[in-house]
Parts: structure tokens; sequence; C-alpha cells
């Protein structure tokens, strides 16, 4: 099968509701192809989800009018190589040609051909006008209210670098589970298999290639696959040996993991999700990296008061919009607005104010999200603490190889500042007694 004619079917999927990193895996399954075809459908499918926008506004800008889905992801594929990727132009416009010829005969290749050469002519000059117009919301592919989120947040001067920061090309990232293995043991790993070290933030790896998960060391539970910014939330709970221990929507149960292994797997957590599939994905990832103290449970977060038991520590990693993870997820700028983010926050602060409920006096909390909004972050945990005198906030721990800045309150949110990491708002609340 032609890569492209996969990526064509990848592209509708997702613009009829699919995720994308689910349709991409599921596809790679079924196809023989080899790693280098791979990437390239990789590159081409994500890229022409996180520039939809644009590559529309310019198909429209080039024609008339496209009915067909097909002919629509062919002029997706082909504009977007020929602006974003380091292609032989000539070569795309050939290819799309002779693909469209193929599927639908010689008058709608012309089209194709014509409409691509008409790009080519004016391609600087559309850029140029619409970067100089900073017609964001198009050039970058971004909604007008996540845009305005954005200006208001970072202000005008660095409204275009935290735009293009969530555009990036993500880096997978693994952690070393250390109750199976050491970093000294992993680096050998890499250096036997000639895989570069990106970044490395305490236990966590970022590398330049994707086959470390067919890795022996990925299946027998040595590493696992997990973003910095996700340890970090979970490191900073604090953790001990012997605690009682609660991980609020646990699901896949990477943050979980975290916490047994600085407990030395010895404790209980106890690890909640609403979603009874979701509580065997954990079970299974435990069972895997040879965590025994997890105790999944189905359970909504909202009434996790109702429970009977109070912890030592809480992480509250609460549903959020996501705007944090674009870079892997990019169709989540299409699929959520501004409604989305106004039920959200006031989900947060009902879960939030049920875990605090059931923690110890003298325990402490995790907060976090992996978004950017202001509104589901520092807005929330300033109602919060209003409310709730019983609480202060402590200091964090943050590596001084992450990127960010912190809030007024002492959260802290990993943002377009870093090059690598997912972003994300982590703070730590301790409960005193109340007032």
């Amino acid at each position: 099968m032609n890569v492209k004619q996969v990526a064509i079917n990848l592209i509708s999927q997702v613009d009829k509701g699919a995720y994308s990193n689910i349709a991409l895996n599921e596809t790679f399954k079924t196809l023989n192809i080899n790693s280098k075809e791979k990437a390239f459908i990789t590159e081409i499918f994500y890229g022409i989800i996180r520039n939809k926008k644009f590559l529309d506004y310019i198909i429209e800008k080039n024609t008339k009018e496209v009915k067909k889905e097909w002919i629509r992801n062919l002029l997706r594929i082909s504009i977007y190589q020929i602006t974003f990727m380091n292609s032989d132009d000539k070569g795309v416009v050939w290819e799309a040609t002779e693909l469209a010829k193929k599927k639908y005969g010689v008058p709608i290749s012309k089209f194709i051909n014509g409409t691509l050469r008409n790009y080519l002519r004016n391609k600087e000059s559309e850029l140029k006008k619409l970067d100089d117009e900073k017609n964001y919301e198009v050039l970058y592919s971004i909604p007008k209210w996540f845009y305005d989120i954005l200006e208001k947040q970072h202000g005008e001067n660095n409204l275009k670098q935290a735009i293009t920061s969530l555009k990036k090309i993500p880096y997978l990232s693994v952690r070393v589970n250390k109750l199976k293995y050491s970093e000294e043991e992993f680096e050998e790993f890499l250096k036997e298999k000639d895989i570069q070290i990106i970044k490395k933030v305490d236990t966590v790896y970022y590398v330049n290639s994707g086959l470390i998960i067919n890795s022996e060391e990925f299946k027998t539970g040595k590493i696992i696959a997990q973003d910095a910014s996700s340890y970090l939330a979970a490191k900073n709970l604090g953790a001990m040996p012997n605690e009682l221990v609660l991980d609020i929507c646990a699901a896949p149960g990477g943050k979980t993991a975290v916490l047994a292994e600085e407990m030395k797997n010895s404790g209980e957590v106890i690890a909640i999700d609403i979603h009874q599939h979701k509580i065997k994905l954990i079970d299974t990832n435990m069972k895997k990296l040879g965590i025994n103290i997890v105790k999944a449970i189905v359970m909504d977060a909202r009434n996790v008061n109702k429970q009977g038991r109070k912890f030592d520590k809480i992480l509250v990693d609460v549903p959020c919009s996501g705007y944090g993870v674009i870079r892997k997820k990019p169709e989540i700028l299409y699929s959520k607005n501004r409604e989305n983010v106004e039920e959200l926050v006031k989900l947060q602060l009902e879960i939030l104010n049920s875990a605090t409920d059931i923690l110890k006096d003298g325990g402490e909390l995790i907060y976090s999200t992996c978004t950017i909004t202001d509104e589901e972050n520092t807005n929330n945990i300033k109602k919060f603490l209003e409310d709730r005198k019983e609480f202060k906030v402590e200091k964090l721990y943050i590596p001084e190889n992450v990127l960010g800045d912190y809030d007024k309150l002492g959260g802290f949110c990993i943002n377009y500042k870093e090059e690598i990491m997912d972003n994300f708002y982590i703070i730590k609340l301790k409960k005193g007694e109340k007032c």
C-alpha cells in the first residue's frame, strides 16, 4: 500500500473523532512496513493534525471547492510537505498528481497539479503576509479563543513562542523502574543500541529512537513510557515506605508506579479511576513493573471522601483540558472549547475538596494538571485556599534543567520555555488543623 494512502486513511479517522495515537498504533500493527516508512507516515500524519487550520486555509485560497474527503487529504499532505518538510517540491506535485490520476482519472489529477503549482508560486508571499499580519490563528492553526488565552497569559511579546512551543515534535521518554533496573544498566543498553539521550530528568530519559518500545527491557517492565512532567508530579508528593497513599484518577498508572517505587514497594497505594477497563490497565502495568502494594478501585473521585479512610498523602492529578500535551495529541486543539474548560474547572475543585477531606492533619497533597490554562491551575488553587484556610503551600522539587515559571501561590507551570517536556502544572499543599 502507498504510504500516503495510509496517511490519508489515518487523517480521515481523526477527522471522524478517533484519537491520533490509538489510530496510528492500531494501523501500524496491521502493516508490514519498515521504520523509515513508519517515520514518514508519523510525521505527515501528526504534522497535518497540528497544522490543519493553516492547510485548509491554503486549500480554500487556491480552490473553489473541494467536496471529496480523499482529495482534501491528498492536498493537505502535499501542502504540508511543501511548507514544512525538506521535500523535492516538484516530486511532491508529481506524486500527488499520479495518485489522483489512479484514483479519479485525468481531470482530477489536473486539478491537483494546478492547485499545488499555484501554491508553490505564491507560498513565500502567503506565509509572509500571515506573519506580518500576526494572523497566528491561521499560521499556527489554533482556535481564536485559545489564542486569546495564550495572549492574556503570556503577553504579546511571548505569544509567538508560546504558540510555536505547542507545535514541536515530541521525543519519546521512558523512566527507569528502579525496582528492577538501574540508570547505569539502562545507559549501557542505550550505548549498545546507539540510541542518543536528548534530555535526562532524574530517572526519565528522552531518546531519539522509538525502537526502544519493542525492547525486552520495555516488555519486562525495566523501563516504562513516561514524561518527566508526570514523574515530577508524583515525585513531589514525597511518598515514604509504609505510608497509606491515595492516587486519584490514576490510570494508566505511570504516576502510581512512581509512588510505589518511592515507597520501596512497602506500604499501600490506593489507585482510583472511574472506568473499570482502566482499573485492569493499572493492575496489568503494576504486575509488569513488579509492584504489589497497589490496590486499584473503581470510584468516582468526587465521592472519594465517602470511602471512610484517611490518607498520609494524596496525589490529585485531575481531569483537565490537556493543553499541555498538544505536542503528543494535537487533535485536542479542535476537540475542546471554552465551555469544556469551564466545566472542568468545577469538576477539578469538586475532586480536590473531596480529596482534602480525607487527608490526615499534617498530610501532604499534590494538585496537578497536564494543561496550561490559569483557570484550571492558579485560579482554581486560589479559590481553594480562600475556602480552606488550614492548607498552606509547600516548596517543590524542580530540577535545574526543567524550565517554566512559578505562579504567585508557589505552584510551578512547566510551560513554553521548556523545549522537550510536556507542559504541566504542579503545586504541593500541606494540611494543618482547621482554624
